[in-house]
C-alpha cells in the first residue's frame, strides 16, 4: 500500500511547533509538505541548540519529511513563486502572527474566493475577537492564561507542564482537522478556512477542571505527580529508591488496591474512602498509607502485586531512561531519518494504519529545495501560460 497522503501538497508558512508538528504528521502520511521560510533566519527552532549534530533538537523533531524554500513573501518575484504554488496546493497551513497573513495579500477568505477547493489552516493565540486577539501567543503565555499550570505543580508553586501541551495540542487538532477538510472536499468539491485559536485548545483540555469549576464552584488545587480530580492517584518512593506509580480510576479499583494489594480488609469495607469524592477529601491519609507500603517493598515487587491485583502503575523514568525504554526499542518504534549531517534516529509516527507506508523523510538544510522549487513553478508556468491568476501582493509589508 501507499502512504495515505500521497498526491496531497502542503504548503506552510510555519516556526516553532504547533504549525510544523502539524505539517510534520501530515508529512509521515505522505504529503508533500513545501516549508516556507525566510531567506538566510528560517525557522526559529532552528537555532534553539546544535544539539543534534549542529541541528536543533526543535527542529530535527518537528521538520523531518519537508522540502524548505527560502521565499521573501515582501518581494514580488518570491509572491509570484509562493501564488503558483499555493494554485496548485491541498492546504495552507500558517501559524504567523496575528495579522501577517493579511499584511502578506494572504486573507484567508479571499485565498478560499480564488481557489475555492484550498483547505487553510489559520493558527493563532487567540482567535479574532476578544480583548486578546492582537496578541503574540507563545506556548508558555497560551497555559497561563489558559490556567494549566494553576493545576500543575504543587500548592503555592505553579508551574508549566513539561511538554507544550498548548503548541501540541493545537497540532493535533489542526492534523485531524485537515484530514476532515480533505475528507469533505471529497465529498462536496470545496475547501474550507479552518481557524484554531491555542486557548480554545488549552481551554478544552481544561475540560473536567473547568466542569468543577463552572459546577461546583471550587477551584482545584495542584498535587504535583497525581491529579487533582483522583484519589489515591501518585508517586511513591520505594525500599530501593525507585519512584513507583500507583492508582486508581474508579470505586471499582479502589476495593481491589485496598483489599487485594495491600491487604487491607478494613481500608476496603471503611465507608469514608467508598467514594472518589471521598478519597479525594482524604487524599494526605491515603497517600500516607500507601508511601508507608511502598518503603517496605523494592519496586519490582510492587510492580508485580500491582499486576497480580489489576491495578496500573508504572515506573518514574527521566527522559535519559526513555530514550533507552525496552519497550520503544522491542517494539522498533525508532528509525532514521536523513539530514544534512547523515542519518539521524526518530520515533516513528503514533498512528499508523496496518500496511501503510511511512516516508523515509529526511531533515532539510535552509532553502534546500529553494531552485529546484522555482524550476518546477517555472516550468509548469511556461506550459500552462495564462493559466496563472496572480495573487494581490501589494498589502504585503
Amino acid at each position: 500500500m501507499s502512504a495515505p497522503l500521497d498526491g496531497i501538497t502542503v504548503l506552510s508558512i510555519e516556526q516553532a511547533i504547533s504549525a510544523p508538528l502539524c505539517t510534520r504528521h501530515l508529512a509521515d502520511l505522505g504529503a508533500r509538505v513545501i516549508k516556507v521560510e525566510n531567506p538566510g533566519v528560517g525557522d526559529s527552532t532552528r537555532h534553539y541548540d546544535t544539539v543534534v549534530r549542529g541541528m536543533a533538537a526543535h527542529f530535527v523533531w518537528l521538520n523531518h519529511g519537508k522540502e524548505s524554500a527560502e521565499l521573501d513573501l515582501t518581494d514580488g518575484e518570491d509572491m509570484e513563486v509562493f501564488a503558483r504554488l499555493l494554485a496548485k496546493a491541498d492546504v495552507l497551513v500558517s501559524n504567523l502572527a496575528p495579522g501577517a497573513l493579511k499584511r502578506l495579500g494572504l486573507d484567508p477568505q479571499d485565498l478560499l474566493v480564488r481557489h475555492p477547493e484550498l483547505i487553510v489552516v489559520d493558527i493563532s493565540g487567540y482567535g479574532t475577537g476578544g480583548p486578546l486577539d492582537h496578541k503574540r501567543a507563545y506556548d508558555l503565555l497560551v497555559q497561563a492564561e489558559g490556567g494549566s499550570c494553576s493545576i500543575t505543580g504543587v500548592p503555592g508553586v505553579p508551574a508549566k507542564p513539561g511538554v507544550p501541551i498548548a503548541d501540541i495540542g493545537t497540532a493535533l487538532y489542526a492534523y485531524s482537522a485537515v484530514l476532515a477538510a480533505l475528507y469533505e472536499r471529497d465529498r462536496s468539491g470545496h475547501g474550507t478556512i479552518i481557524p484554531i485559536a491555542m486557548l480554545d485548545v488549552v481551554a478544552e483540555m481544561m475540560g473536567f477542571a473547568l466542569n468543577s469549576v463552572v459546577h461546583g464552584g471550587e477551584e482545584p488545587e495542584p498535587v504535583g505527580m497525581g491529579s487533582p480530580m483522583i484519589a489515591p492517584y501518585g508517586a511513591y518512593t520505594t525500599r530501593d529508591r525507585q519512584t513507583v506509580v500507583l492508582g486508581t480510576t474508579s470505586d471499582r479499583e479502589w476495593q481491589r488496591l485496598a483489599g487485594k494489594l495491600l491487604q487491607r480488609p478494613e481500608l476496603e469495607a471503611d465507608p469514608r474512602f467508598a467514594r472518589n469524592a471521598d478519597r479525594v477529601v482524604r487524599r494526605a491519609e491515603l497517600d500516607e498509607i500507601l508511601s508507608a507500603w511502598c518503603a517496605e517493598r523494592g519496586l519490582a515487587e510492587i510492580q508485580q502485586l500491582a499486576d497480580e491485583a489489576g491495578i496500573g502503575n508504572g515506573r518514574f523514568n527521566t527522559v535519559c531512561e526513555l530514550a533507552e525504554h525496552p519497550q520503544l526499542a522491542q517494539r522498533k518504534r525508532w528509525r532514521e531519518v536523513g539530514s544534512p549531517v547523515g542519518p539521524v534516529p526518530a520515533l516513528l509516527p503514533p498512528a499508523l494504519g496496518q500496511g501503510w507506508t511511512v516516508p523515509d523523510g529526511r531533515v532539510p538544510a535552509l532553502g534546500a529545495d529553494t531552485a529546484a522549487i522555482r524550476a518546477e513553478v517555472a516550468d509548469e508556468a511556461s506550459a500552462q501560460t495564462g493559466a496563472f491568476l496572480p495573487l494581490d501582493s501589494g498589502a504585503a509589508q
